[in-house]
């Protein structure tokens, strides 16, 4: 340890005269890293924007990898913004997709310096420019009017679906303490155990009128929304089993693990970046187990081999539930023409009797459930693999698998709005061309280091071939991608801003006669007087 040539105090002071020559140049650096990916790919879609004093105040990106993500996932979107990302406090608005793993993956990226309804607008009209394949079936967010107003615009055929755990979250706050400690868990049934629309709003306005709360502003307003959130009115609409933005939440925390609100944006980029890779190598251990292993089948039938080897790992196993639960599924036939079957199939769970009704139709293996799982999730339910099990059908029908859980999810071409196809990597060589210099690189400064004279030879050379590569570097070249092109002018650093979603915090009695210049006593805590006088210590 003695021969280290400097201290942890060395290096804090290293990095804040390195931060001092880099400031004021931060969107520099962020603009020619970016002008720098897309040269790499043309791929790499970016837009940067200023405040109209050619100032930063916003921006987007998304890289090839997420594009291409975004043509097999792009069906759900989960969308939530989070703060303390960066030193001016913009705010951080990744938008969030599921692969066939069930893996929350990055699909595009945004800084803002408002949570404005123009702002939301601008940021989604430019993933829409950047994404192959139209709008996003549905998207999952909380409860924001601007983004809420902003989703309507940009998404006008997408399903906007609402943050249940966000919702519930707030009936400890809105409702009163006592109305709350007793029709709690009414309220839990009626959102989470009902089959229907008619059930819920049923269950909902007896709960409502036996808590006499049926005048109350806030229950009214979510009842009127219950659309965006209830179960039972929402999983009609594909969102690959979501009904909460807990995956951006917990995507978020993973995310902060490596980045802070010291960050420059640069700083952000690099970190942001090198999280993304550490995301990635879960991805690539996924497929690779799916790729050379084949699940062990916990019932031998021939639909549940044939699902494990369509589904990925996590899939199949979720589908196996399914068809271990479809045992305990009875059906019974409720009513029949000539071309459809209706059937009542009823389950014991948690000492109640289920029932959900199938309707099947004939000579043409279509089946629909009224629980709607396969709707919702993907994934088709046990009440049809009961349904299934009993007409003998021992093989999966093609329009129940859906690809995007398939282990093949990713295989095909993805293509812009022009026609041109997206590429995770420009050259697929240069993996192996950085590899081959590298070790040419290794051996000659080897062989450099044998001797005073082959350093000096070495270094002018460096020198030498540094100064060619740059004016390779820096020649003329076209940079426009997907009809954006490429910033040319740099804009000053943001200003420190503040958004809406940042608690201004609560300020105490002590903190506010500290701040009026009032004395307070640090023994008994009461102001109006100091330690000295305090009648505590005087007192004889």
């Amino acid at each position: 340890m003695y021969k280290i040539g400097f201290i942890k105090k060395d290096i804090y002071n290293l990095e804040c005269s390195v931060n001092g020559k880099l400031r004021n140049h931060d969107v520099e650096l962020v603009t020619e890293y970016f002008m720098a990916e897309q040269k790499k790919n043309e791929a790499f879609y970016f837009k940067i924007e200023g405040d109209g004093h050619d100032r930063f105040s916003r921006c987007f990106w998304a890289d090839a990898t997420s594009r291409r993500a975004y043509g097999f996932y792009g069906d759900v979107v989960v969308f939530d913004t989070t703060f303390n990302t960066n030193r001016y406090d913009l705010t951080f608005a990744p938008m969030l997709g599921v692969n066939n793993h069930g893996q929350t993956i990055v699909l595009a990226c945004a800084f803002l310096s408002k949570e404005t309804t123009e702002s939301f607008v601008w940021m989604f009209e430019e993933f829409k420019k950047a994404m192959p394949g139209g709008e996003p079936k549905t998207i999952i967010t909380d409860q924001d009017a601007a983004m809420a107003i902003a989703i309507s615009i940009a998404f006008p055929t997408t399903f906007h679906r609402l943050c249940i755990w966000h919702i519930t979250s707030k009936f400890s706050v809105k409702l009163p303490r006592d109305a709350y400690n007793e029709y709690w868990r009414e309220f839990q049934k009626a959102i989470w155990d009902t089959d229907n629309k008619d059930e819920f709003d049923a269950k909902w306005n007896i709960v409502v009128t036996k808590a006499g709360l049926t005048d109350h502003p806030w229950l009214s307003s979510m009842f009127d929304l219950r659309e965006s959130w209830v179960p039972a009115y929402a999983r009609q609409f594909f969102a690959a089993g979501m009904s909460s933005s807990q995956r951006a939440e917990g995507s978020h925390g993973f995310f902060k693990q490596y980045i802070s609100r010291r960050n420059s944006l640069m700083d952000f980029i690099i970190r942001f970046e090198r999280a993304l890779s550490h995301q990635s190598e879960k991805e690539l251990v996924a497929d690779h187990v799916d790729a050379f292993e084949v699940a062990q089948c916990l019932l031998p039938m021939p639909m549940n081999k044939q699902m494990a080897t369509l589904y990925t790992r996590t899939m199949f196993q979720k589908f196996e539930q399914e068809l271990i639960e479809s045992t305990a599924c009875f059906l019974e036939l409720k009513t029949e023409d000539a071309c459809k079957v209706v059937f009542n199939v009823s389950e014991r769970k948690n000492w109640e009797t289920r029932v959900a009704e199938v309707v099947y139709v004939k000579d043409s293996d279509h089946a629909s459930c009224s629980c709607q799982r396969f709707e919702f999730v993907g994934i088709i339910c046990k009440h049809i693999l009961a349904l299934f099990r009993r007409d003998q059908i021992e093989y999966m029908p093609e329009k129940y698998i859906l690809k995007r859980w398939k282990k093949t999810a990713k295989c095909g071409l993805v293509s812009d709005a022009n026609g041109k196809e997206i590429k995770d990597c420009a050259d697929p060589g240069l993996l192996i061309k950085r590899s081959t210099m590298s070790r040419l690189a290794s051996d000659v400064v080897e062989d450099a280091l044998m001797s005073e004279e082959g350093c000096e030879v070495l270094s002018e050379t460096l020198k030498s071939l540094q100064v060619k590569l740059k004016l390779l570097k820096d020649g003329p070249s076209n940079n426009e991608v997907g009809g954006s092109s490429s910033q040319t002018q740099y804009m000053k650093d943001p200003k420190r801003v503040r958004c809406k979603g940042r608690s201004k915090g609560v300020t105490g009695a002590k903190e506010k006669a500290m701040k009026r210049g009032i004395r307070h006593c640090r023994e008994c805590g009461h102001i109006g007087h100091d330690r000295r006088q305090c009648p505590a210590l005087n007192t004889p």
